[in-house]
C-alpha cells in the first residue's frame, strides 16, 4: 500500500443515517477534510454532500467496507439492525452508533456487533445538529476503550470525545439522565412562570428574576456539585434545613397551585416524595436525603 492510500485510509469515514443530526455528523467530517463516504434509505438525502465531495454507497456493505470506521445515526437500535441485516460480513471494522435507546438495547447491540467480528462503541451526541464540531460540544461513548482510541482523531472532529467506561450501556444512561435532569429543570421552570402568570405577571418579568437571580444564586451548580460526595457517603446533615421543612415548603407550592387553577401534579408528586423520604425516617436530614427514596422506589418503610 502506497502512503498515498495509507493516508486516505486515515481520514476516511463512513456515516450511515442522514437525518438532521446524520447530516449534520456528516456536513462537519466533510468540512475537516475527511474522506467520507455516506449510506442513507432514502438516497436522494445525500444528495448535497455528494455534490460537497462525498461519495455515496450503493449498498451498507460497500459503505462500511469504503472505511476503517462507520458512524451510525438512525432513530434506535430496531433500525440499524434492519438496516445491516442484509450487509453480509463486515469483520475488521469499527461501528461507532450514535442512535438513541436504554442501556440495555446498547449491551444487546455490542453482543450483536461482537458476533459479526466488529469493533463497536456506543455514543450519545449531547449537543443539538448545529453545535456539532464547535468548541464545547460533548459526545459520550462507551465501550471497548481501544476503540475510541484508534479513531479519536476522527470522533474528535465533532467533539469533545468523553469516555465513560467499559459497559457499553454507559453512554445512553448518561444521555438519558442528563435529558431527565434538563426536562426537570424545564418544567420547573414552565410551572414557576405558570403560577406567577396566574397572577398577571409576563413571563419575561418573571425569568428576570428567575433566571437573572435565583437560579445562578440559589440553583449555583458548584454548591450542588458540593452535595455529590455527601451522595454517595449517604450523609445528609440536616443542620441547615430539614426533608420536614422543606415538605411544609412543597405543600404550600402544591396548595398554590390548586388555588391559582395551575397544574398541580408536578408539585403534588415532589410533595409525595418528601412524604415518603420523612415516612421513612429521613425527616430530620436535608433535601439531598430524597436521593435514597429515587434510588431505592421499592424500599419499605419502617
Amino acid at each position: 500500500m502506497t502512503d498515498q492510500h495509507s493516508s486516505a485510509r486515515d481520514t476516511a469515514v463512513t456515516v450511515i443515517g442522514l437525518g438532521p443530526m446524520g447530516s449534520a455528523l456528516a456536513h462537519t467530517l466533510l468540512g475537516k477534510g475527511r474522506s467520507l463516504t455516506v449510506w442513507n434509505r432514502t438516497p436522494g438525502k445525500a444528495d448535497g454532500l455528494v455534490a460537497e465531495g462525498a461519495h455515496r454507497a450503493a449498498t451498507v456493505a460497500g459503505a462500511v467496507a469504503a472505511s476503517p470506521v462507520t458512524i451510525v445515526c438512525l432513530n434506535d437500535y430496531a433500525t440499524m439492525y434492519q438496516v445491516f441485516e442484509s450487509a453480509g460480513a463486515l469483520s475488521g471494522h469499527a461501528l461507532v452508533n450514535l442512535n438513541s435507546g436504554t442501556p440495555a438495547e446498547a449491551r444487546t447491540a455490542a453482543v450483536w456487533a461482537a458476533e459479526r467480528d466488529l469493533d463497536y462503541l456506543d455514543g450519545a451526541i449531547m449537543v443539538p445538529p448545529p453545535l456539532i464540531g464547535y468548541d464545547g460540544s460533548v459526545l459520550l461513548y462507551s465501550g471497548a476503550r481501544d476503540v475510541l482510541d484508534r479513531h479519536r482523531e476522527i470522533l474528535a472532529d465533532l467533539g469533545d470525545p468523553r469516555h465513560l467506561g467499559a459497559d457499553p450501556g454507559l453512554a445512553v444512561l448518561f444521555n438519558t439522565a442528563l435529558l431527565g435532569m434538563m426536562y426537570a429543570t424545564l418544567n420547573g421552570f414552565l410551572h414557576a412562570a405558570a403560577l406567577t402568570d396566574s397572577a398577571g405577571v409576563p413571563a419575561a418579568e418573571f425569568a428576570e428574576i428567575a433566571l437573572g437571580w435565583f437560579m445562578p444564586v440559589v440553583l449555583d451548580p458548584a454548591s450542588l456539585a458540593e452535595q455529590a460526595p455527601n451522595l454517595d457517603k449517604g450523609a445528609y446533615p440536616g443542620d441547615q434545613g430539614t426533608m420536614q421543612m422543606n415538605l411544609n415548603a412543597l405543600e404550600h407550592i402544591a396548595r398554590t397551585s390548586v388555588e391559582q387553577g395551575v397544574h398541580p401534579a408536578q408539585p403534588q408528586l415532589m410533595k409525595q416524595l418528601a412524604e415518603q423520604a420523612i415516612a421513612q425516617g429521613h425527616g430530620t436530614e436535608n433535601y439531598f436525603a430524597l436521593f435514597e427514596i429515587l434510588k431505592n422506589p421499592g424500599a419499605e418503610t419502617p
